[in-house]
């Protein structure tokens, strides 16, 4: 098994979308202004390069840029599924019955 840094990834995943979209330090500044959200150029610089920002950062960007369908890369060897469970309600012992 090999080690991920997940901090890599989420800078990778904001750095593409930003150069996909042509979205600049500068610009993202101003976009996020426009949603009432108040980030300095130095601190998205940071942030990003990092890559330590939360998960409503990631958010704000994609929404502040216009991102209306945000479909990152994942490996398929890193996503974990839920078990599948089958809860009983008040109604499924009425249904058994009838």
């Amino acid at each position: 098994m090999y080690a991920t840094d997940w901090n890599e990834k989420a800078k990778r995943l904001l750095k593409s979308e930003l150069v996909r979209r042509g979205v600049g330090s500068d610009d993202l500044v101003a976009l996020l202004e426009n949603i009432g959200v108040e980030e300095t150029k130095a601190s998205i610089d940071s942030k990003i390069s990092r890559g330590t920002f939360s998960a409503a950062f990631l958010i704000q960007c994609l929404n502040a840029m216009g991102v209306r369908s945000f479909v990152p890369e994942v490996d398929a060897q890193m996503i974990v599924s839920e078990p599948i469970v089958l809860y009983k309600t008040k109604n499924t012992k009425a249904r058994a019955k009838s």
